[in-house]
């Protein structure tokens, strides 16, 4: 039987339980700076909470279950803990709502993110919480994770691409970005946080811009972060080829802050597939765009993300897709094994490719990058580099250079006593289990600021009064 959740208008504690892409996590720290606003309290677990939200991830079927089960578990403490609601919210309830609503009668609210904005509204008009919003406003965003010198900046929502394989645009809409002032004083916020190092994040960082048509684009963005923070590093993940201009890339090989790091999906290196991909390019363009970034922007590292298995993948065509891996040499690629997705095109082809097969084939492309990898970071030894360092443990430091991405990427290990958002100067001297590094320390280039003190005092925490801004 579902309890009443009246009587939670007081001390109305809450966990938020994020999963799927960095995406995901910037809205749970916007949905997390909602709650406080209008009364609620971080819990410190969420067997402490009267409120449960479980921001869910549909972007395969791997993703969709550990929702799932975070949903169950979510729904389960209502039995045995002090939880009294449960919401879940995020791309798998956009999709799946009708279904989740008839399998999982005890969760009391669910929201796609069409609905993102209807969650303070719903939880209030049920009494969870207050109507009006606090007199001290956190801010946009409010960090749970436990290293706040790394942090993720969205600068858009949605996606006009139309991928056969895809299902982003049913989840997430068509494309829409955030103003540039909003961005700003975003980025502004996470620096006063701690923030170092900030990874810019969409489903397309090309787009940013096309649809405001006020003539601020990626680059006009990143020249606005630079000029208006002190954040020393600033990196694009998940960048579409067509974004990459002479004048984006220009910017990258001059201004420093900004990390020559680019992630470009390619997702397969056989015309034909690409073709039945619906992707925007083919082989030779992907070639072309390789060197071209290489040229422009010295010493750049490129990640990207292949399917395999993808409906009628052929012997030839997946050697095509080795041949092309072989000879751009990219420093780090993920892999995916193909997996239909309801009401995509794809879905429509039939998936015809034995998984059996599919693992085989991921398999060989793995093999087949952990020796380029190895080669390309091999070109690095003896070669001094920044690193930031993420942990600090036993006199050895744990960080990432520019090489590295947050999570994905490896890290690098260094002698050193240093605190988190420290950037050190290191030489890089071994490659370990080919995707980490180990140097040694050259010196300190700088360390970290105290929140509460330094020039990110003297700034005025950003106070909003809306999240309405940011694609709602």
């Amino acid at each position: 039987m579902r309890r009443d959740p009246k009587g939670l208008r007081g001390r109305v504690t809450f966990a938020l339980r994020s999963l799927g892409c960095d995406k995901n996590t910037v809205d749970s720290e916007r949905y997390a700076a909602e709650l406080i606003a209008h009364g609620a309290e971080l819990a410190e677990s969420p067997e402490d909470a009267d409120l449960v939200v479980v921001n869910t991830c549909g972007f395969i079927d791997a993703a969709k279950a550990e929702s799932i089960e975070a949903i169950l578990e979510a729904a389960a403490l209502k039995a045995r803990g002090r939880c009294r609601f449960v919401a879940a919210v995020g791309c798998m309830v956009q999709r799946h709502a009708d279904e989740l609503r008839r399998e999982l009668p005890e969760v009391d609210l669910l929201l796609g993110t069409a609905d993102a904005a209807r969650l303070i509204p719903e939880l209030q008009a049920r009494g969870i919480l207050r109507a009006d919003p606090v007199v001290s406003h956190p801010g946009m965003r409010v960090y749970q994770g436990t290293r706040p010198h790394v942090r993720y900046l969205k600068i858009s929502e949605g996606c006009d691409h139309g991928c056969a394989f895809c299902a982003i645009p049913l989840m997430r809409g068509r494309h829409r970005s955030f103003s540039a002032s909003d961005l700003v004083r975003e980025a502004q916020l996470l620096e006063l946080q701690g923030a170092r190092e900030v990874n810019l994040v969409a489903q397309d960082l090309a787009h940013y811009g096309r649809d405001r048509r006020d003539g601020i684009g990626l680059a006009d963005l990143l020249e606005l972060l630079v000029s208006e923070t002190g954040i020393r590093w600033f990196r694009l993940l998940y960048i579409y080829s067509a974004g990459l201009t002479p004048r984006l890339l220009e910017l990258m090989a001059r201004e420093p802050r900004i990390v020559p790091y680019l992630d470009i999906p390619i997702q397969h290196g056989s015309d034909s597939v690409l073709a039945r991909m619906h992707r925007p390019e083919r082989r030779a363009r992907i070639r072309e765009l390789v060197g071209r970034v290489r040229e422009a922007v010295p010493d750049v590292a490129i990640r990207s993300t292949v399917i395999v298995g993808f409906p009628g993948e052929t012997d030839d065509e997946f050697r095509e897709l080795l041949d092309l891996l072989s000879e751009i040499r990219l420093e780090r690629l993920g892999v995916f094994a193909y997996s239909e997705q309801e009401g995509t095109l794809a879905a429509k082809m039939g998936d015809d490719v034995p998984e059996a097969l599919k693992i085989e084939r991921m398999d060989r492309v793995l093999s087949l990058q952990r020796a380029i990898t190895w080669e390309r970071y091999e070109r690095w030894l003896g070669r001094n580099v920044t690193m930031l360092v993420d942990s600090c443990e036993g006199g050895i430091a744990r960080g990432r250079t520019h090489l590295q991405a947050d999570e994905i990427d490896g890290v690098t290990l260094v002698p050193a006593q240093a605190p988190p958002g420290t950037f050190l100067d290191v030489r890089l001297t071994e490659v370990l289990d080919e995707c980490d590094f180990r140097g040694e320390l050259r010196t300190t280039i700088d360390s970290p600021v105290p929140v509460a003190t330094g020039h990110r005092a003297r700034r005025p925490l950003p106070v909003v009064t809306s999240q309405g801004a940011f694609g709602r």
